[in-house]
């Protein structure tokens, strides 16, 4: 992870909330199926809320066999048996749920299947051609929103009076109507959305000029 982690802290013990058809764009739901020290099979659940708590910090809960274990604020890092939970958000969604070995492996946690993010995979494993056909669909629209949306930038920088005075104003080679940037904005959104989904994340493409990544 590239951001320093935050603090972890105990949990209170309370109950994982059950998963509802109105968090699919608000909440995230992964689970992991380990043994503990005794032997013992249990399922630790990582639940983000997106829109952030009360304070509005997004945080990382942490859950054992559903019951509440420890919290953290984003990224985050939790010591599980044999590794690390290690979580992380974009813009859009998680850019990283994943358990890190001791050994140095790797593998994503498990999406809940009533999540969004458990639908895509089901659409993944289910309609492979869809779901390859959908993830060209977003990386295209992100790249035509940086070849678009770069110039725009540009041009509203040199517009800047200071800016002007120092290397003169520029003309970019694009100049799109608002209804044609309202649009792209809102394709962006849909294709970062997407990507988040399936935890991909590109600083060049979810974090370019229309998207408002990190």
């Amino acid at each position: 992870m590239t951001r320093r982690t935050a603090t972890v802290q105990p949990g209170d013990g309370h109950a994982l909330t059950p998963y509802r058809p109105w968090h699919l764009l608000t909440r995230s739901l992964f689970h992991l199926h380990l043994t503990d020290p005794a032997g013992a099979p249990r399922t630790w659940s990582v639940d983000v809320r997106h829109g952030g708590d009360d304070d509005g910090e997004a945080r990382a809960e942490l859950y054992v066999d559903g019951l509440h274990h420890a919290t953290a604020k984003l990224p985050a890092a939790f010591g599980v048996p044999d590794g690390t939970i290690e979580v992380a958000a974009s813009g859009y969604g998680l850019r990283r749920i994943h358990h890190v070995r001791h050994d140095g492996s790797v593998r994503q946690l498990v999406p809940d299947p009533a999540t969004a993010e458990g639908w895509r995979a089901r659409l993944d494993r289910n309609h492979p051609a869809v779901s390859r056909a959908l993830a060209l669909a977003s990386v295209s629209v992100l790249l035509v929103a940086l070849v678009l949306g770069a110039p725009q930038i540009v041009e509203q920088l040199t517009a800047i009076p200071p800016v002007a005075q120092v290397i003169g104003p520029w003309t970019g080679p694009f100049r799109l109507s608002e209804t044609a940037n309202i649009a792209l904005v809102v394709a962006t959104i849909a294709a970062s959305t997407e990507r988040a989904l399936r935890l991909r994340y590109s600083r060049f493409l979810d974090g370019g000029f229309f998207s408002g990544g990190e």
